[in-house]
């Protein structure tokens, strides 16, 4: 039987978890002696008891990036146990980058804190599960550490618990597949209800959804990056000899130590430093007088893929036209005309799959378009189709100088998103578009200008000398007219 008085004492914290933590363990005690709460797993504890006392009945979501040996499976521990001891009938569902790490780390974590908790007896812990003493409650109140599968994310999907409190806790969550999120975040729909999402995780990666949280989508995230040099537990030395051996800037560094996500994950085409260099350029327009406009065309037919227009010219990119699907072919291409003539284009490229109407009512129109075949065999055997020959040649204009579109903030994660490998021909080849989380299209419609070779005559190339000769960084609006 739980007594009446340690019940009415733990309803105290139901939104104080930092409270919670300094008093349902023996700090200073046993294996606890000379042990005491970090500073940072204070502070993210007391930040999620000011978000939730402003709004309890709202999705609050955490984002923890962090390097190596600073106690997130502790504070992950924690955060569990005072979800499950505060609210009756709260539901938990932990999972982790692995099913090694949620078996053989997160959760034995948490089976150490739930052993030295001062009111164990309130909940029964097993391998995969912990679960109200409560007669009849087993069901409803209970905390399930449950493995994610890429072919089978339906078991995210039922995460319900109308008007109680749901947490979802994601562990090494740079590793877990797109889809699991999307699952995860369409389950946590419920009104009137607490909903908590964690996510903490070394940032392995520059793409996905992990790395979203911390970039373009940090607006609906409590972001919070944790250096391992600042935390009075990591091993110092350790670290130390990891940046000297490495280097400060070095991706080892950033990912396990400073919290930050590399330059290039390990098969990633184009690298995030790539990319940050060609947001950072500006160029005149007087830079690009020798140079011919070249128009790429991406079109789409439904679902989540959108149909683009891209025009490059020289050494800027211009997100021309986007829209949700191509499939009046003539209105289309009417659309595409009108930008050909507005930009003076000399070339029109037009991916092949879904464009040949498109390319039909330009023809139709007059146009002198051009079918890009991004399956067919490349012009040097190198490739492995002509698609990764554009994405290489793309991936070659921004290393020398090429400037992204400031305003268009999608085509940096499309672009660091495609993986690269050598196939059994040894030919380099791209990350097939059905094995990415969607479809690259803008990024894809940049790389269609690409897509034929173009002749530059002997006045422009004068110019591209003098423009050389010259120099071209200047302050310049990229999107301003060509």
């Amino acid at each position: 039987m739980i007594e009446k008085e340690l019940i009415e004492f733990i309803a105290q914290f139901e939104y104080d978890p930092a409270g919670f933590v300094k008093a349902m363990y023996p700090w200073g005690e046993g294996e606890l002696e000379n042990k005491w709460p970090q500073k940072w797993q204070l502070e993210l504890m007391e930040e999620l008891a000011t978000s939730m006392r402003d709004d309890p009945c709202r999705l609050i979501r955490n984002a923890i990036s962090s390097g190596h040996g600073i106690g997130k499976s502790a504070v992950v521990a924690w955060l569990i146990e005072w979800a499950m001891y505060t609210r009756a009938d709260t539901r938990v569902v932990v999972t982790a980058n692995t099913d090694t790490q949620l078996r053989t780390k997160t959760w034995p974590e948490l089976g150490k804190w739930h052993r030295l908790n001062i009111a164990s007896e309130m909940f029964v812990y097993t391998a995969t599960s912990m679960y109200s003493v409560v007669e009849g409650h087993d069901k409803n109140w209970r905390a399930d550490a449950i493995p994610w599968s890429k072919s089978n994310p339906a078991a995210f999907a039922g995460l319900h618990n109308q008007g109680n409190r749901i947490l979802l806790i994601f562990d090494e969550a740079s590793e877990i597949e797109d889809v699991i999120w999307e699952v995860a975040e369409g389950a946590m729909t419920d009104s009137d209800t607490e909903l908590l999402w964690l996510v903490f995780g070394n940032p392995t990666k520059n793409i996905g959804r992990f790395a979203d949280c911390l970039g373009k989508e940090r607006h609906r995230w409590h972001t919070r990056k944790i250096d391992s040099r600042t935390v009075e537990i990591t091993n110092k030395q350790l670290l130390n000899e990891w940046i000297e051996t490495y280097g400060l800037e070095s991706d080892f560094v950033k990912v396990r130590i400073l919290g930050e996500p590399p330059s290039s994950s390990e098969l990633q085409f184009i690298g995030r430093n790539v990319i940050e260099a060609a947001q950072s350029r500006s160029i005149t327009g007087k830079d690009v007088e020798f140079a011919p406009a070249i128009i790429g065309v991406d079109p789409a037919w439904g679902g989540k893929d959108a149909a683009v227009i891209y025009l490059r010219k020289g050494n800027l990119s211009k997100l021309l036209y986007e829209e949700p699907k191509s499939d009046d072919n003539f209105a289309f291409a009417e659309k595409v005309a009108l930008f050909e003539d507005k930009y003076k284009a000399q070339q029109v490229n037009i991916d092949f799959g879904y464009g040949q109407g498109i390319y039909s009512a330009g023809k139709y129109m007059g146009r002198n378009w051009h079918l890009v075949n991004s399956s067919a065999t490349a012009s040097k055997t190198q490739y492995a189709n002509k698609r990764m020959e554009m994405w290489d040649r793309m991936k070659q204009w921004l290393i020398n100088g090429g400037c992204l579109d400031e305003l268009d903030r999608e085509i940096a994660a499309e672009l660091m998103m495609p993986e690269a490998y050598v196939n059994d021909r040894g030919q380099l080849q791209l990350q097939r578009k059905r094995d990415m989380p969607f479809s690259p299209n803008r990024a894809d419609a940049l790389a269609l200008t690409f897509g034929r070779e173009m002749k530059v005559s002997t006045p422009a190339l004068d110019l591209l000398k003098r423009s050389r000769q010259q120099g071209s960084a200047r302050n310049y609006n990229p999107l301003a007219k060509l």
